[in-house]
């Protein structure tokens, strides 16, 4: 994909979260057809994702903005005083999750592209009065994070927007400790999308065109150096995942899917 293109998709979903971002509608990212969503039915769909009610009802107003695939804090098993990183970190939802695990003698960093994304996020931390999550304006292709200093990297549904996923995993790979490890919830294609599809900017803003194969995935993963690497389809998730695009068969080609993987500690990193 030319460097060109790249940017045209990076600049249409920058505008389009930039809009949900400022609007007082939820829903309306990852599936627009749902957009202008009461929080009522925002916090139904985050527990049909995995998330508690508690999750839901103990986090700051307009925090969780109903834009995932999937929970990330199901599988990234963080423990208290842990460095945690998420991408494409949103209204800071999952961000002030992990800061409840990772405790006081922990950290969590949220990255997002978006600067009205990150002015809602801090504001968001500012109501909850969260002192140990900071948020960063930055690409995940590009992250505004030290080597080697991250115990666990979170996401949902916001590498497949990226068009460069190659460097978004290489960027992880560099950032993580050696033992750290990958939490991921995010959009996976199990058969080929429709050129046509891979080529509509408005459905890559929604989560859907950018979906690299589960093969790919596990590939770029591989030649990074992560170890243990794990893609759990969810085949629930097409319950939700149908109602993004209207009239457009996608559930015949994408799922949602946990992604886990390790970098491998030194004595590892010796092995073949």
């Amino acid at each position: 994909m030319s460097v060109s293109k790249n940017d045209e998709i990076r600049k249409s979903v920058r505008e389009n979260y930039g809009k949900v971002a400022k609007s007082k509608n939820v829903g309306c990212g990852c599936s627009p057809s749902s957009c202008c969503e009461t929080p009522n039915n925002i916090a139904d769909t985050s527990v049909t994702l995995g998330y508690s009610g508690d999750d839901v009802t103990s986090m700051p107003e307009g925090a969780n903005m109903g834009l995932g695939c999937g929970n990330p804090q199901a599988i990234a098993n963080l423990k208290p005083g842990e460095i945690v990183l998420d991408l494409g970190s949103g209204g800071g939802f999952d961000c002030f999750l992990a800061a409840r695990q990772a405790g006081n003698s922990g950290h969590v960093i949220g990255v997002d592209m978006t600067p009205e994304m990150i002015s809602k996020a801090r504001a968001n931390a500012e109501k909850g009065g969260y002192q140990n999550v900071e948020f960063r304006l930055g690409e995940i292709e590009n992250l505004p994070v030290a080597d080697e200093s991250i115990d666990v990297i979170i996401s949902n549904c916001v590498i497949n927007l990226s068009p460069d996923k190659p460097r978004v995993f290489s960027e992880a790979y560099r950032t993580l400790k050696k033992g750290g490890r990958l939490a991921i919830s995010d959009v996976v294609a199990f058969n080929e999308l429709p050129e046509k599809v891979k080529q509509d900017l408005a459905l890559h803003s929604s989560c859907i065109a950018g979906a690299a194969h589960i093969t790919e995935v596990t590939k770029m993963l591989t030649e990074v150096g992560f170890k243990d690497i794990r893609i759990d389809p969810k085949d629930e998730s097409k319950s939700f995942i149908r109602e993004w695009a209207p009239g457009i068969p996608i559930t015949d080609y994408i799922v949602s899917a946990s992604i886990e993987a390790i970098k491998p500690a030194d004595n590892e990193s010796l092995i073949d």
